[in-house]
This record gives C-alpha cells, structure tokens and sequence, in this order.
C-alpha cells in the first residue's frame, strides 16, 4: 500500500518536531489525521515511547466518555452545544478520546488515575503525572497534538482556577429541565455559548508570540509546545480582560 504512515516516519517527525529523550509530554490525538498508519494506534504509542524513552514521560487523558452523540434540532433549539455518554470506568467501548488514548489505557505498562477525570501515564514519575496535569506543568512539560486542535488539550482547564465574573458564567448555567432530562450520571453536555471562543482566542495568542512548534507527520498536523505557557496565557486573559475573551462587553 502506498503512502504508509511507519513507526520510524513518526519517531523521525517527533524529533523534528523538537521532542527529545527524557522530555514528559501531555499527548492528544486522532490516528485516522495520519492516514494508513501500519500497526495502527499501537504504532503511535510505540514511537512516542521511543522518542522520549523510560526517562521521560507520556500522559494522556483516558475519560469514561463516549464519542460525541449527534444532536437533534430541538436539542440545538434548547441551547445544547454538543452530548456524551457516561460510560462504566471499565468499559472497553471506544471513548471520545481516539484510538491512541484507547489503547494506551489498557497497556500493563501504563498507570491510570481511578477518578471520571482519569489520567494515564507512562515512564518517570508516572503516578504522579496519572493524578491531574498539575505536575506536568511543575516541571516545565510539552504539550503535543497530533492532528486535534487546542479544544482537546486538557491542561488547559487548570487555568480555570482563575474565576470569571458570573456575568460570562450565566451564559453556560444549564436550565433545571435540561439537568432533569439529561441526568449527570449518564449524560455529559455543553451548554450555551458566547461571541468569542477562548481557547482559541489563547491559541492565537501563542501563535502570534512564536510559542507553538508545527511539523506535519504523514498526513496529521502535529503541533508542540510548552503546556505551562500557554495555560499561563489563559490565566492572564482570565484575570485582565475576560469579557474580550469571550466576545462580550464588560458591564
């Protein structure tokens, strides 16, 4: 078959990419972005490993989520953005966050957090780095997304500690019958939305300061940088001008 997608194409675009051995890096991705990659999710995995070897770190998200549920128009008429199913913590039912974080979950290698907000890891300090991001960005980690964009990087949400006036935070309250009809322990959903996006008001923001390493790997845009920077960037936004962020006038 032509136009394979090899071990070695990705371990060669990683490196190029900047990634090196002992570095510990937050990884996202879509396999299908690469095109035919031989040996599949596995092969990913395997390259990443090889980059960064045993001295450094691979973490990734593993949530109990489903893939994103198509809305009907009187859910989209009821301001829902976007559903997942809840799935059982032990489900092998393919979950919303792609094949890689799949896989890698149930590899005996791999050490995962018990919490819905489950994380896994692999390599030095991997049952600290399991637990939340929090110490990927204490030791300066990377933050790698292979062929998503930055609404999949999960760090993000530590900025989230700094708080938003309540003016931005009623666009996104979900309404009682929205709760009642869609209960918390089977359903996960977005609600409302504002004029401007944040996240990617952030990933702008990077791009214009130079922060963010692009190399394209088979066919998967494969984008790395500096997790702690660019949360430091939402925190700023957050605390100094949160209505822009948001597309809104200040009061």
């Amino acid at each position: 078959m032509n136009n394979v997608i090899t071990q070695e194409d990705i371990e060669v675009g990683l490196r190029e990419l900047g990634l090196q051995r002992g570095d510990a890096v937050e990884v996202h991705s879509s396999l299908s972005s690469f095109g035919w990659v031989e040996g599949g999710a596995t092969t990913v995995i395997e390259a990443l490993m090889s980059v960064v070897g045993k001295e450094g770190a691979l973490v990734m998200s593993a949530y109990p989520v489903s893939p994103p549920v198509p809305l009907t128009e009187e859910e989209e008429a009821r301001g829902i953005t976007w559903k997942v199913r809840i799935l059982d913590p032990d489900s092998d039912e393919k979950t919303g966050l792609g094949a890689v974080a799949d896989t890698f979950r149930k590899r005996p290698d791999v050490i995962c957090s018990t919490s819905f907000f489950r994380g896994c890891a692999w390599g030095h300090d991997a049952h600290l780095h399991c637990q939340n991001y929090k110490h990927l960005l204490d030791i300066d980690g990377w933050a790698l997304l292979l062929g998503v964009d930055i609404g999949r990087c999960s760090s993000m949400h530590l900025a989230e500690s700094v708080p938003i006036p309540k003016e931005i935070t009623r666009y996104f309250n979900v309404p009682d019958d929205i709760l009642r009809d869609y209960p918390q322990d089977r359903w996960s959903i977005g609600y409302g939305s504002t004029p401007g996006n944040p996240w990617l008001k952030v990933w702008e923001e990077a791009l214009r300061r130079g922060l963010v390493r692009i190399r394209t790997i088979g066919q998967s845009e494969c984008k790395l940088f500096k997790a702690k920077t660019i949360v430091a960037i939402y925190e700023e936004m957050r605390r100094t001008d949160p209505f822009g962020m948001f597309g809104l006038k200040a009061p």
